[in-house]
């Protein structure tokens, strides 16, 4: 044998050795009857993005450095086969689910344990997080929606606008957690974006829920997604929150859609408000310590000013 021919094979080794893995994790997931019962949401997500990003991405980067690609083209075949049935499951999981939120009414305690039932996760969590952080439950929520395609934006913000950036689904379960609804509230979600804080609050409080969206796309996407879901007390005005009706508020919730001057504005209207009912503001996000400084808020944690984590003024 010439050295050129051993270090030939000496290559093909690795090759070999990751087609052998790849072949053993393919089979493996084939073998696993729990991913497809439709409860294991959870660990069916991550062998869905483990074969997506994992194995069918190993494959393509090997076909590129082979000749002989036959049984690398079949365990590709194998590896989308697996993923398109996975992903099918919760295709029709959603439909269901969406279906039973609409004509069975699932609100509250049975919204709660509809979610749980598939996606296990823990609120002390939020205390650990530094930035806003996206998981299981951010998936489960969204699949939730009846529409998967994000609108355009239309309209250019102003400088001290912010651009929209979804609200973890779990903070939003916090929200409710730390709000203490009663059934006579009205909750006002400024910067609503698609709607989902909004609609989340619906079905986790039952409560009456409205959101304030500067950007029509959005706005026509929410109220869309709101009806399809047949939830008749939610709803959304497309409106700057500087003109925005809040006689009916009693809860306003922010995850920083404005800065500055134009925070200072709103926050000015919410405290005429505060004169004539007791309101809470809920924030999230860098607008948190500009908030702190109204005087005429109460903050229950005033040392704990922290801007991603939820933080729940009383006015005075």
């Amino acid at each position: 044998m010439t050295k050129k021919e051993s270090d030939l094979i000496n290559c093909d080794l690795p090759a070999k050795t990751a087609i052998a893995e790849i072949q053993s994790d393919i089979e493996a997931i084939e073998k696993n009857a729990l991913l497809y019962d439709e409860r294991n949401f959870d660990r069916r997500i991550e062998v869905i993005d483990f074969i997506g990003f994992q194995v069918i991405d190993q494959i393509e980067e090997l076909l590129q450095k082979t000749d002989q690609p036959a049984q690398l083209i079949l365990l590709k075949y194998r590896a989308e086969k697996i993923k398109s049935e996975l992903e099918k499951i919760d295709i029709n999981l959603f439909k269901k689910l969406q279906k039973n939120i609409r004509i069975q009414g699932y609100r509250g305690e049975e919204f709660k344990d509809l979610v749980n039932k598939y996606v296990d996760f823990n609120l002390d969590d939020n205390e650990h997080q530094e930035e806003p952080g996206y998981d299981n439950l951010d998936i489960f929520i969204n699949e939730l929606s009846p529409f998967q395609t994000m609108p355009e934006q239309t309209k250019d913000l102003e400088p001290e606008m912010v651009y929209y950036q979804k609200t973890p689904a779990r903070i939003v379960f916090e929200l409710v957690e730390k709000s203490h609804f009663v059934k006579e509230d009205v909750f006002f979600d400024l910067g609503a974006g698609l709607g989902q804080v909004a609609i989340l609050v619906n079905l986790l409080a039952r409560i009456t829920t409205k959101g304030v969206e500067l950007e029509p796309a959005f706005c026509d996407y929410a109220r869309d997604c709101a009806a399809t879901l047949n939830l008749s007390n939610v709803t959304f005005v497309n409106v700057d929150a500087r003109k925005a009706d809040y006689t009916e508020g009693t809860v306003f919730f922010m995850f920083t859609p404005f800065r500055g001057k134009i925070l200072q504005e709103v926050l000015e209207i919410l405290r005429k408000e505060s004169l004539l009912r007791k309101i809470k503001i809920i924030t999230y996000g860098p607008c948190t310590a500009q908030v702190a400084l109204q005087n005429w808020l109460d903050f229950a944690a005033p040392k704990d000013v922290h801007i991603y984590k939820l933080a729940v003024f009383t006015s005075l």
